[in-house]
């Protein structure tokens, strides 16, 4: 029998005036919102001719083509269609995140994000939690003000939205014991924490945004793709490929700063990071926190100073002696396997690296309606991604674990299975 299929990486299209018309009075001004155009003629024939350009602080021009799948009508956020558009795909249910707010959610400036972040949410109980079976949508949290943090995901939580959304980039650390209060309070609510890329780092007095590096790797893209290939267009591709480093420096935060040992019952969700690279990181997490095989903790190396005596050798240490100052009872790997999750499209390595990473540390979704995204397509991939696979597995990874995570009943299946 098919399995539950949830797809962990779904985004609602906002109405382009929702903060214009809800954020108090003297902020709308400062509202995030996006500018709709057609052209008369595509930029390439039988191209697209409409689009889009937000408008917000740090992202002010960006201008994305609006999205369009071929055959059917163009997703729009309204969740009947969005629910007609899982069908197709067969997806069961969905976890689900903003669209454009995105880069507004998550600033600097704690009054203007919280004020987006409480419309959002409140958009979200009006228009997608009458769905809850299928759709899953994730409160906005700013943890600008830890407070305001704390009452907000109380305040989501006792509307019946089951999950938060955090910042890739936080304005403090996530091993920060001063965020201990927000992890507190999502593990009190039962609202799993959800961290989407491209998310925080918004600098609103420079008006610029830490997170616009994607953008800009993004754009290298496209102008490699509008000139010639050569030897170094293909090296340069080639390193830039996934998005890792986000994912590692936050599963870094949380594990070896405690926050995983103090919550257990927290469960951590990484979204659009990819996956194949988790299994090199576990590896290596745990390598750095014990005494290899042969390595001698006596051995020093540094540069000596020749004017000091031994005793004053400052510029000496022993290279392994932190290898065995890992404070917790658990493996940095044990604690990755016990609460954190990694969500991919299209990732075959990370299905294959199942055996070591976990089972329940990888998840899919297919990223619906982003162009990156494989919507229209999931069938196929999911085929692709999971030739030769248990069954068992299979459903696991497809949606057993997330649907546990975030409380969908896997024992209703709403998608229609393919002809």
């Amino acid at each position: 029998m098919r399995e539950f299929v949830v797809s962990g990486d779904t985004h609602i299209i906002e109405p382009t005036d929702l903060f214009k018309t809800r954020l108090p009075k003297h902020l709308r001004d400062r509202a995030l919102w996006e500018e709709e155009f057609t052209l008369d003629e595509p930029l390439v024939p039988g191209g697209h001719t409409e689009f889009k350009t937000l408008h917000t602080v740090g992202f002010d021009g960006w201008t994305v083509s609006k999205y369009r799948q071929f055959p059917g009508p163009t997703p729009d956020g309204e969740p009947e269609h969005i629910i007609r558009d899982m069908d197709i795909d067969g997806v069961d249910a969905s976890v689900m995140f903003p669209n454009l707010s995105l880069f507004v959610l998550f600033t600097d400036d704690h009054e203007l994000s919280m004020a987006h972040a409480r419309v959002y949410n409140d958009f979200l109980v009006e228009r997608y939690l009458p769905h809850r079976d299928r759709m899953r949508p994730t409160a906005a949290i700013p943890i600008t003000d830890v407070a305001d943090a704390v009452a907000e995901i109380e305040r989501v939580a006792g509307m019946g939205l089951g999950a938060i959304l955090l910042p890739e980039i936080p304005p403090i650390p996530y091993y920060s014991p001063q965020l201990d209060p927000v992890w507190a309070a999502a593990q009190a609510n039962g609202t799993p924490v959800f961290v989407h890329v491209a998310t925080g780092g918004v600098d609103t007095k420079a008006g610029q945004s830490v997170t616009a590096r994607n953008v800009k790797a993004v754009m290298e893209a496209v102008n490699m793709g509008k000139n010639a290939f050569d030897d170094t267009m293909a090296s340069n591709r080639s390193m830039g490929a996934g998005n890792a480093t986000g994912g590692q420096k936050i599963i870094g935060d949380l594990v070896s700063g405690g926050v995983c040992e103090r919550f257990p019952e927290l469960q951590f969700n990484l979204v659009e990071f990819n996956a194949s690279w988790l299994v090199s990181f576990m590896a290596g997490f745990d390598k750095a926190w014990r005494l290899g095989i042969g390595q001698d903790t006596d051995w020093w190396l540094g540069f000596w100073d020749p004017d000091k005596p031994p005793s004053e050798q400052t510029g000496m240490g022993r290279l392994f002696q932190i290898n065995q100052k890992w404070p917790y009872p658990l493996k940095p790997s044990e604690y990755i396997r016990r609460q954190i999750h990694v969500q991919f499209a299209d990732d075959p390595v990370a299905v294959q690296a199942r055996h070591i990473t976990g089972l329940t540390t990888v998840m899919w979704g297919n990223d619906y309606p982003h162009a990156e995204g494989t919507f229209r397509h999931s069938r196929e991939c999911i085929e692709t991604n999971f030739e030769g696979v248990p069954d068992e597995d299979r459903a696991a990874i497809l949606g057993g674990t997330l649907a546990d995570i975030v409380g969908f009943d896997k024992t209703r299946k709403f998608a229609p299975v393919a002809a």
